[in-house]
């Protein structure tokens, strides 16, 4: 059988790969501690929960509007405008997870040989995803700056230029857990409004946040008509198996990104898009809950790590932080899971050797456990 170019130039998902072994040595009989996934250890909220159960027991199980319920789409603009950002309902479409939004733009704006610049460490779906549109990749490390954006602003002056189609900016990061300032904002502007650049902005984990609050790259001047903001309600509300995300555009980019949605997923589930307007409107303290938890278990993380002599940089933000490793990351990551059974994910998955990611959407035992067993396999 002959397969597509699009498909075979890309490799799967290093993360989920880490977990499917790490799946397997449990399966197995032995005690992994897995700091590789990206979710939330906490249950999804009873009242979004009830929520989702009230949908269904009222009958709410066939298709929506592709672009999703009018109450949600509602909702989501509402949150929207409480960040700083003016959509209309219209232009925003709901989509079965924010995986789903990010590829629909994608595809919706980049052709064969268009160039897209990440910044490195940059989630691992970006790449697949605009390999499979045929675009190029042009990348610009931010490792050697403490995985911020604005020292690094003269790089990306560099990279991007007029053959620039599309810019990908995560703020808060996945893997770093950066919130990039509003002066790395601004420079983002100042280039795309000179060079014309398309702009992702995934917020994905906008309400995760510590040290540092984070700006909604849209609410600055000269970028509502080139910002599509993309959100989800995987990581703030822990609904990752729920499939549920979103992304704001102008409403041609809508228009267009329907097409996709339409012909493929049709909509976002029924009763789940239900469940998401409650989560909207009213689960705040038990989301700030989570974030506590969240920064509780990041500081316990940091110390654990300096009472071994390792220093790593600490997050502002998401749940994620990089710990340096050895020069072959893979083979540091193959080896803590062999000999260690702590699962992380190396960090070439997003484009910085010498790395690995660690989640710590865990609990305070089991990071212990795991910083203690690194120890003692001399890995740290």
């Amino acid at each position: 059988m002959k397969f597509s170019e699009r498909v075979e130039r890309v490799e799967p998902s290093a993360t989920l790969a880490i977990s499917d072994l790490a799946s397997q040595l449990e399966a197995e009989g032995a005690d992994v501690i897995d700091l590789s996934v990206g979710e939330p250890d906490f249950d999804t909220p009873d009242n979004i929960v009830e929520a989702g159960k009230e949908a269904l027991d009222n009958g709410h199980t066939g298709y929506t509007q592709s672009s999703g319920i009018p109450e949600l789409r509602s909702a989501i603009a509402d949150k929207l405008a409480s960040d700083g950002l003016s959509y209309d309902p219209d232009q925003i479409m709901v989509t079965p997870g924010g995986k789903q939004a990010l590829f629909e733009v994608v595809q919706t704006i980049v052709n064969p040989g268009d160039e897209v610049v990440l910044l490195d460490p940059a989630w691992v779906s970006y790449e697949a995803m605009v390999k499979i549109a045929g675009g190029d990749l042009a990348r610009v490390d931010l490792s050697s700056h403490d995985f911020q954006l604005e020292p690094a602003l003269d790089d990306l002056e560099e990279v991007v230029s007029d053959d620039t189609e599309l810019l990908i900016v995560n703020s808060p990061s996945n893997p770093s857990g950066a919130v990039f300032s509003d002066a790395a904002l601004a420079g983002v502007r100042d280039l795309a409004v000179e060079h014309d650049i398309a702009v992702i902005s995934d917020e994905i984990y906008d309400t995760v946040c510590y040290d540092a609050e984070p700006t909604s790259l849209g609410t600055f001047d000269g970028m509502e008509d080139r910002t599509i903001t993309v959100n989800g309600f995987s990581k703030t509300y822990a609904m990752t198996g729920w499939r549920l995300g979103y992304f704001a555009a102008p409403q041609d980019l809508i228009d267009q990104a329907g097409k996709l949605q339409s012909h493929s997923v049709s909509c976002a589930t029924n009763f789940v898009q239900r469940a998401g307007i409650e989560a909207l409107e009213n689960t705040d303290e038990v989301v700030e809950e989570m974030v506590a938890a969240f920064e509780e278990r990041r500081d316990f993380l940091v110390d654990l790590f300096e009472d071994h002599g390792v220093s790593v940089s600490v997050p502002d933000g998401a749940f994620y932080m990089m710990l340096p490793v050895a020069e072959d990351d893979q083979a540091w990551c193959e080896n803590a899971i062999e000999t260690a059974h702590v699962a992380t994910v190396p960090g070439n998955a997003f484009g910085t050797p010498g790395y690995a990611r660690i989640s710590y959407a865990n609990s305070k035992p089991r990071l212990r456990g795991a910083v203690e067993r690194l120890a003692e396999n001399d890995l740290i």
